[in-house]
């Protein structure tokens, strides 16, 4: 997490008191007079009790409005989340495509509502230091439920991410039981049973493959990539690199945790990242990989997936099922693909990933509201309940699904969602405003596969079997620390991204790797690492 915090220094060595008081694995209790805040607050809330409000309550919350299921005011998750907690929520409606944008525009002016859901870990950071929203994490007293899944589920190591350089998170995150993986090569299976091929394992069997696929068609690529904007190989980097003990893509962070020397080290210069750079150029150079992969844009990826001119393409399940199957089937009807568990490598049968999902930052200015504890324990009860969480996935039963004994779910015949009920009427998102993004995510195995598929249910199976790799420990900065780290890590980054590209492309050789690292250290990559280890020795010592 390089860009952690912007606290002050003074504010630190306060902290760092008050979080040694409070103990190395846990979170100060509430220190602060909240008895002029508790108007609507339930006396007696706790674990898994119904959160009813007092009397009426009305909260404003920022909401990201989804183009495939725009906001609605007849919804029936409004009418009945009112119903079940007493509590009308008025929504600030951003589209999609403006909502990062339009939030820090909003905390900026100080206009934002009170609820800011939609926050993924490390986007409140820099609305720390201004003071505009709240330290959460000084009031987990108020909100059971996120307590009681932190402990039960281990969680404490990956909420210590968050913290900032005052000891403190600000994102109240969502969590998810278990670590778990969707992004993954989608292969052809048709092609492989006319070439006589098994699903690869590996990443060497991938080539395998990809080497019979362009023996028998040799005048196309047999992989054609896609979500390479704006990051080139943003998706494909980004499961593969783990295999390689290394990151990438989407997940590229310059500081990488080497977990057997227990120190960060520079990613794009370890020997692991020059494997995955080295494995995707000999890809490239034997005509396997489409050189377009990491320029081309997704629909026309698509286009040589649905006309036959690739057969290999990055995939998640929903991409799967949505997209990739039904754009064939007008084309190729006898064309069948899957998605195949993620391909090892070098560092084994392994799985990274985090625990936490997007959550929501709260407004500084919630604190001051006489309603502030019952919003808290709303907000705990939504996002954090097993009852909140299967309301806002699967809505009302008898409406919208129901659930037998063993705790199954099954959609109401007339509801559909992620085509569960392909012939439905009535979709349980565009309809109802249920499994609503800004609302639905994180919680149990059980309710988070409870949409899952058979199929996506068997890939699932196998990635569990895997070793979870350890989560990176935070190292957040001082002061004069962050600055000089924003000043060296965009130049690094950006020189990694460039030769990256070249390398795997051939229009730099291999042989430079060495030249390549130099021009990294002539950045400051060995200062930048230091800067980095030194945060982290010292943040570790504070915490215990």
């Amino acid at each position: 997490m390089a860009t952690r915090s912007r606290r002050r220094v003074a504010a630190f060595a306060a902290a760092l008191l008050a979080v040694s008081l409070a103990g190395c694995t846990g979170d100060e209790p509430t220190s602060d007079d909240l008895s002029g805040n508790r108007v609507g607050a339930m006396a007696d809330y706790g674990v898994n009790s119904q959160f009813k409000a007092t009397e009426a309550l009305n909260f404003s919350i920022l909401y990201n409005n989804h183009p495939n299921y725009p906001l609605k005011n007849e919804w029936l998750f409004w009418s009945e989340l009112t119903a079940r907690t007493g509590v009308t929520l008025t929504p600030t409606a951003v589209p999609l495509s403006d909502y990062e944008q339009k939030r820090s525009l909003l905390i900026g002016a100080g206009d934002a509502p009170l609820i800011i859901p939609k926050t993924y870990p490390g986007q409140e950071t820099p609305f720390v230091a201004s003071g505009s929203i709240l330290p959460v994490s000084d009031y987990l007293d108020l909100m059971p439920n996120l307590k009681d899944k932190i402990a039960k589920w281990n969680l404490q190591p990956d909420i210590d991410q968050l913290r900032q350089l005052d000891g403190k998170f600000y994102l109240l995150p969502g969590l998810h039981e278990n670590v778990w993986t969707d992004y993954s090569l989608g292969v052809r299976t048709d092609i492989l049973a006319q070439l006589n091929l098994t699903v690869p394992k590996t990443w060497d069997e991938v080539y395998t493959m990809l080497k019979a696929m362009k023996a028998a068609y040799p005048n196309q690529y047999p992989m054609s990539d896609r979500w390479s904007k704006p990051t080139p190989g943003g998706s494909l980097f980004n499961y593969m690199s783990q295999a390689f003990s290394t990151n990438g893509g989407w997940g590229y962070r310059n500081d990488y945790w080497d977990a057997s020397a227990k120190k960060f080290v520079f990613t794009g210069a370890t020997d692991g990242y020059k494997q995955m750079v080295t494995y995707l150029n000999k890809l490239v150079k034997e005509g396997l990989l489409d050189p377009e992969s990491f320029t081309q844009d997704d629909d026309t990826a698509i286009q040589k997936l649905a006309t036959g001119k690739s057969f290999v393409i990055s995939a998640n399940a929903q991409e799967l099922v949505n997209k990739y199957r039904p754009t064939m089937a007008a084309t190729q009807p006898k064309a069948t693909m899957v998605k195949i568990p993620q391909p090892t490598g070098p560092a084994g049968e392994v799985k990274a990933g985090s625990r936490l999902e997007n959550g929501v930052m709260i407004s500084k200015k919630a604190r001051e509201s006489k309603n502030f504890v019952a919003m808290m324990q709303f907000i705990d009860w939504l996002y954090y309940s097993d009852a909140g969480q299967e309301f806002a996935k699967w809505g009302v039963p008898g409406t919208t699904y129901s659930k037998d004994a063993s705790g199954k779910f099954t959609l109401a015949p007339d509801v559909d969602y992620v085509k569960l009920n392909p012939t439905a009427t009535k979709h349980l998102q565009k309809d109802f405003g249920f499994g609503n993004g800004v609302f639905a995510y994180g919680g149990t195995t059980q309710l988070l596969q409870s949409t899952f598929s058979a199929e996506e249910l068997e890939y699932q199976k196998a990635m569990d079997a895997r070793k979870i790799l350890p989560v990176p420990p935070p190292h957040p900065y001082e002061d004069a620390e962050a600055e000089q780290a924003t000043l060296w890590e965009t130049p690094l980054k950006d020189h990694v991204a460039q030769m990256t590209l070249k390398f795997i492309l051939g229009q730099r050789d291999l042989s430079e790797w060495d030249a390549y690292v130099a021009e990294l250290k002539a950045k400051n990559m060995d200062a930048y690492i230091e800067l980095v280890n030194k945060a982290y020795d010292r943040f570790a010592k504070q915490r215990g």
